[in-house]
């Protein structure tokens, strides 16, 4: 399939949506969208993943990044993927509590669908068996705003965090994020989700 006209999407959340640590500086973002110019579809791809940053940030930037990048007379999309970060305990208190990353990720998908076709994946986990199990509670809090508003979401943490290449992958790099192998997996997720749009037969290299 070739997608006819200007179609761009943006990529927006944390440092697995940056790709940190890929030792090919490609992440799971840069495989899916060679994936998807592989399989013909002729897209611009943008990739707004800051190291750290919490959902409150997210909400703070992600619409003027994004109206920089997306104008009118495109095809917009956006994938959101962030919420491991407000997990951090740091001093004893979460970065942002449970209740407030909800209600942030609520409004960041809630105002992106007036204009953008949307998907959002769910928060990965970091390597640290508390924090862990708080994405997995927040991820499963974030599926159900998701479904409130009718927006696609692929909940990835349980599934990754049990996975031996992950783990591996992670204590062989800095304990928090995956190198190329890790990557590669998150993105044969993606690619495998019945709703993201530029699916096709060829596999993600």
């Amino acid at each position: 399939m070739t997608l006819q006209g200007d179609h761009r999407i943006c990529f927006v959340g944390d440092s697995f949506i940056q790709g940190t640590c890929d030792p090919e500086y490609r992440g799971w973002v840069g495989r899916v969208a060679s994936s998807a110019r592989s399989n013909g579809f002729d897209l611009t791809s943008y990739n707004l993943g800051v190291r750290r940053d919490t959902s409150a940030e997210i909400l703070h930037r992600w619409q003027s990044e994004c109206a920089a990048r997306l104008p009118s007379t495109c095809t917009p999309y956006v994938v959101f993927s962030f919420g491991a970060n407000d997990m951090t305990s740091e001093n004893g208190r979460l970065r942002v509590t449970a209740n407030d990353s909800v209600a942030h990720f609520a409004a960041i998908l809630a105002t992106a669908i007036k204009d953008y076709q949307t998907l959002a994946v769910g928060p990965l986990p970091v390597g640290d068996p508390e924090q862990d199990e708080r994405i997995v509670a927040l991820c499963s809090r974030y599926a159900e705003q998701a479904q409130n508003l009718n927006v696609p979401y692929l909940p990835l943490v349980s599934q990754i965090k049990a996975n031996t290449l992950w783990r591996r992958d992670v204590s062989e790099n800095d304990g928090s994020h995956p190198g190329s192998a890790g990557y590669e997996l998150i993105a044969s997720c993606v690619l495998d989700w019945e709703a993201w749009w530029f699916r096709g037969e060829k596999s993600v290299s």
